[in-house]
């Protein structure tokens, strides 16, 4: 729901307490009680929200399951956007003895929200989460600053315990329509390619098991493909893309069509990974049949918790320290 003006109001989404911020440029959408989900960011000047939205849609507070969910809290009501992930990312697993869910807990759980500031020249919302499984503290400073098309991300995770602690953590912004589409071109810093060793679907148009340089990636049953060309629904494909090897912290996705890109920004110290899900039309099982989107999500390490650790990819906090970091969203002409 686009608005102009600038200010932070108070509202709901399908029964979700949301919390609105607007510069003038920008109108975010943040859902506190649902992992402080950022469910909408509209570019005012041309009505475009890039974040993928579910054809299924948010479902209210207290929705049974999706089905095909499988017992993991993520997908059980998970509407496009973007999420935060945290201490895990992908399978869930055990770290020293303790299950960690599919995607970590902070997408799951609601957080505390303060107001920063609202003066016309800046509006600031600070929200907190912790962690059960891993005794992590996550803050995250939301920033729009008066006129720009730009939403600022200042992030703190802090360490509440004595003893050292690893843990994953990444960004699982999605795309949609109508920035995704058929013409979309997708431009990131990576080298290298790396798909899962067996596809989720047999809908995969790309090989599995493959390490390749970007942008062209093999294609099952022979050829290439060139990713950084997004193709329309009619593909039929779902694909799991891993990227790596980054010689910045940023991936852009431009529409020709709209005139219109969308860039996210990084520090690749911190979020070493790209990881691109491409459901082209082909999501056929449940939970995620009929998704068209493409995922543009920055990660720690290219694996859940328990491989990060033994691929020595793990981030890694001391006791009572502290790990801070910046993103940035922002659109531009293209």
């Amino acid at each position: 729901m686009a608005r102009s003006g600038s200010g932070i109001t108070e509202g709901a989404v399908n029964g979700w307490p949301a919390l609105y911020l607007t510069n003038g440029a920008l109108a975010v959408t943040v859902l506190p009680g649902k992992g402080a989900d950022i469910y909408e960011i509209t570019d005012l000047a041309t009505g475009i929200d890039p974040l993928f939205k579910a054809p299924w849609g948010l479902q209210p507070p207290g929705a049974p399951a999706r089905e095909g969910s499988d017992g993991a809290a993520f997908l059980e009501n998970y509407e496009g956007a973007w999420q935060e992930l945290l201490p895990n990312t992908n399978d869930a697993c055990t770290h020293q003895g303790t299950p960690v869910p599919f995607h970590g807990e902070v997408a799951t759980r609601p957080w505390s929200v303060a107001v920063e500031a609202d003066d016309g020249e800046r509006v600031a919302v600070r929200l907190s989460v912790d962690c059960e499984t891993v005794p992590l503290r996550l803050e995250r400073l939301m920033t729009l600053r008066s006129g720009q098309r730009r939403l600022e991300l200042s992030e703190r995770v802090t360490n509440r315990s004595g003893a050292p602690v690893q843990f994953t953590w990444g960004h699982h912004c999605v795309l949609g329509p109508p920035l995704v589409a058929a013409g979309a071109v997708l431009r990131t810093p990576a080298r290298t390619i790396i798909t899962p060793p067996q596809a989720w679907e047999d809908t995969a148009r790309l090989e599995p098991g493959q390490r390749s340089a970007w942008p062209l990636a093999q294609r099952r049953g022979g050829g290439e493909v060139d990713l950084s060309h997004v193709p329309g629904p009619e593909a039929a494909s779902h694909d799991d893309v891993f990227l790596t090897g980054l010689d910045g912290g940023w991936a852009e996705v431009g529409q020709p069509a709209l005139g219109i890109a969308f860039r996210l920004e990084w520090d690749p110290g911190v979020f070493g990974w790209i990881i691109s899900w491409q459901p082209y039309g082909g999501a056929r099982a449940m939970p995620l049949r009929g998704a068209y989107a493409l995922g543009i999500e920055p990660w720690a390490a290219g694996g859940n918790l328990e491989h990060a650790v033994a691929a020595g990819e793990a981030l890694r906090l001391d006791a009572h320290a502290h790990l801070d970091t910046r993103l940035t969203a922002s659109f531009r002409p293209w």
